[in-house]
């Protein structure tokens, strides 16, 4: 079997991007009769697996330029995109997020995955205008008619798509994420500590860690709000937060989180942004620290809980959306509309004699339940079932 792939998100750093790459080396990696053809919009910066074909659309302009939140793709660049994917001569063609979808005018099967409902239910924290709102929601539904089956990464995330976006549930599919390899317990204490020092954390500052983006549906003010009741009850927290402050991917809030952390004034002094840092130090700064927080209004998957988990990490996540399911037992739950519950559960967590280590061991059995290949096994099977096979 041929399947076209859309690789338009294959440069952005995490998110889809992660997603893309992680799944299309799984594939390439397994021997099971499926070959590959990458569709790019520009030529890649990152590395493409062995064995698998490259066909650049030469659009004018990438899926990447076009990523924030107030951005949009133009009619000419999906038209390129489109020309390209009709001469693949592919068996099928797979969206790994229809966020870069564009129309195919043939008539290939085509399997989109839909990672969440978050732009559909809430549309005001996601979308700076009320035209980008119309245009995502025209895009979603043309990529809905035009899938035969759709695939996303969480059964929380196929309920959603079932009852808000109204595709049967019989026509979803449901696939998994995964940690990388550097993502595990790291017996060096050395090496964590020569990145807590380079990120100005002293060695005995006890660390929750934030990962991801700052759209405002992430949360991340009211975590930042938690602080002086966290700091109260345990004076050597610290919140370190990771991820891009440039404010050039999407519509975040990193202006006003850096106001509300500069509020009071105890907490400002124990509360870092670091920007974004590669995987490897990622690991390192996780398996230091307590925890990792994750305050979400909603997820669809959630991969830094995983990455955590597999650290041996304890997760403090949100009630909502896919994250009870993703953490299981591997953390505490809090409502992610209250504050000082967010305060609770890292406070429980910070003084409570033996929790963290009861919490870490079985972190590390539920991380062992995601992986790469699993999501490629999964994903194999939704490609034959769009296919009928």
């Amino acid at each position: 079997m041929h399947v076209g792939i859309d690789a338009s998100a294959w440069d952005n750093e995490r998110g889809f991007g992660r997603f893309t790459r992680s799944l299309v080396g799984a594939l390439a990696r397994r021997d099971t009769g499926f070959s590959y053809s990458l569709l790019f919009d520009r030529t890649p910066s990152l590395p493409v697996p062995d064995g698998v074909r490259v066909v650049v659309a030469g659009a004018g302009r990438s899926m990447s330029e076009a990523s924030s939140g107030a951005g949009a793709r133009a009619g000419a660049d999906m038209w390129s995109m489109s020309r390209a994917a009709g001469r693949l001569g592919c068996d099928l063609f797979f969206f790994p997020a229809h966020y870069s979808y564009f129309p195919i005018l043939s008539r290939v099967p085509k399997l989109i995955c839909i990672h969440d409902t978050i732009p559909e239910r809430f549309p005001d924290l996601i979308f700076p205008t009320k035209r980008n709102v119309l245009l995502w929601r025209a895009k979603t539904r043309l990529a809905i008619w035009q899938a035969r089956r759709v695939l996303t990464v969480s059964e929380a995330s196929a309920a959603d798509i079932a009852q808000i976006l109204r595709v049967p549930r019989a026509r979803i599919d449901v696939t998994t994420e995964g940690p990388f390899d550097c993502f595990q317990p790291i017996d060096d204490p050395a090496r964590i500590a020569t990145t807590r020092a380079r990120h100005g954390i002293d060695e005995d500052d006890r660390v929750l860690v934030y990962i991801g983006g700052f759209n405002r549906h992430k949360n991340v003010l009211r975590l930042i709000e938690a602080m002086p009741a966290i700091l109260t009850a345990c004076p050597k927290a610290r919140l370190v937060i990771v991820g891009r402050t440039t404010g050039d991917r999407f519509w975040d809030n990193v202006e006003e989180l850096t106001a509300g952390a500069a509020r009071d004034a105890r907490a400002w002094g124990r509360i870092s942004f670091t920007g974004e840092i590669d995987d490897g130090e990622m690991a390192e700064l996780l398996a230091g620290a307590e925890a990792l927080v994750l305050p979400s209004l909603w997820e669809g998957f959630g991969l830094p809980a995983v990455e955590a988990m597999a650290c041996g990490t304890p997760v403090l996540a949100s009630d909502r959306g896919s994250l009870p399911e993703v953490v299981g037992d591997g953390g505490l739950l809090f409502d992610p509309e209250n504050t000082s519950e967010i305060a609770k559960a890292a406070i429980r967590l910070l003084t409570e004699p033996g929790l963290r280590q009861s919490i870490s061991e079985k972190a590390l059995n539920q991380a062992a339940g995601f992986t790469w290949n699993k999501g490629a096994e999964l994903t194999e099977a939704a490609f034959r079932r769009t296919l009928g096979a």
